[in-house]
């Protein structure tokens, strides 16, 4: 076929295509309930495609990669982007769950950094993070280094403590909420459960994540640390490098990859707590701050459960998960380019 008429063909084929498409998404925007309308968008984008295929051009092969990236691409925008993007607009209306009726600006906005529950929440879940970080990731660590060593039995080892992630939160949290109130205040005479204490509390949580969570890390650093070459582990051991020297010096600056995946999984795990944190104490004990009673252990995402749908105020919830999405990803990113840098240090 001659490349003009080729060329013709193509363009002929992505404008009909992008027309279907537009008409089929004017339909749907206007609440139309045409039967044929996903058709036409599906064939639509299938005429778009097939246009673009055979449109010769310079750069053909970079259209038709970008093809084949299409799906995950669509599927990204519609599963993440779009939503993200529709809930940056409901965050500032009156949003109801539903509907909304008149568009608020930043008012939710203010409300929000204007209540005290949850700028506590906030604080509360960035100390949270900070502790299960280091007491998942030192515990995980260790039990990787016993899990790589001479030890008998480590294979059943890696899978009693790979175990306990294998539990859901909110059935995890239940049963650790009963060993808090009835097996350990049965066990120690005359004590308190630590859920009655607003620092205990916290700590409890930390516990039991640390023990959920702490056996998936240390897979990762058990594939870090087996991936270590064998050949210069023995050239230390001819040089006399004893356990400590060989850790330090080899093992953790070899691995040091596999701590910035540990550490961002760790974070994100962390900064997104909401099962533990809701069957164990849902928030509670209260602790008085500046004469109001605030939930002493309700982390972020709970608060914004709760504000959603306990309090239906789904628009006020809406802009807490905006900001809380952007504060998790500067974090984690900034986090994962300071070890980056490390790792070049290392």
């Amino acid at each position: 076929m001659n490349i003009q008429l080729k060329r013709t063909f193509s363009l002929i084929e992505i404008i009909l295509g992008l027309c279907a498409m537009a008409f089929a998404l004017y339909l749907d925007f206007t609440g139309s309930e045409s039967s044929y309308r996903g058709i036409l968008l599906v064939a639509g984008l299938i005429l778009a495609v097939a246009g673009l295929f055979i449109l010769p051009v310079k750069k053909h092969r970079a259209i038709v990669n970008i093809l084949f990236l299409l799906p995950v691409l669509l599927t990204f925008f519609f599963t993440v982007l779009n939503p993200f993007i529709q809930g940056i607009f409901l965050s500032m209306t009156d949003w109801n769950g539903i509907k909304f009726t008149k568009f608020t600006g930043i008012e939710n906005y203010i409300t929000m950094f204007r209540s005290g529950d949850y700028i506590y929440s906030f604080l509360i879940t960035f100390l949270f993070t900070i502790l299960n970080m280091i007491s998942v990731n030192i515990t995980a660590f260790v039990l990787a280094l016993l899990c790589t060593s001479k030890v008998r039995g480590k294979n059943f080892y890696r899978a009693s403590f790979f175990l306990p992630n294998l539990i859901g939160g909110i059935v995890l949290g239940y049963v650790w909420q009963f060993i808090f109130n009835k097996v350990f205040t049965a066990a120690i005479a005359g004590s308190q459960s630590m859920l009655t204490d607003p620092n205990l509390a916290l700590l409890a949580i930390l516990i039991v994540s640390t023990w959920q969570y702490a056996g998936y890390i240390m897979m990762i650093y058990v594939t870090g640390l087996q991936g270590v070459p064998r050949d210069i582990m023995e050239a230390s051991n001819v040089d006399g490098a004893n356990w400590w020297v060989t850790l330090r010096k080899i093992k953790i600056p070899m691995i040091a990859n596999t701590f910035t995946v540990c550490l961002f999984l760790t974070l994100v795990n962390s900064f997104k707590q909401f099962d533990l944190n809701f069957a164990i104490t849902n928030g509670a004990p209260s602790r008085i701050l500046q004469g109001k009673a605030i939930l002493s252990t309700e982390f972020m995402a709970l608060n914004i459960y709760k504000t959603a749908i306990a309090k239906n105020e789904y628009a006020l919830g809406q802009t807490k998960a905006v900001v809380f999405f952007i504060v998790l990803a500067v974090v984690s990113l900034t986090q994962v380019s300071i070890n980056k840098k490390k790792e070049v240090e290392l």
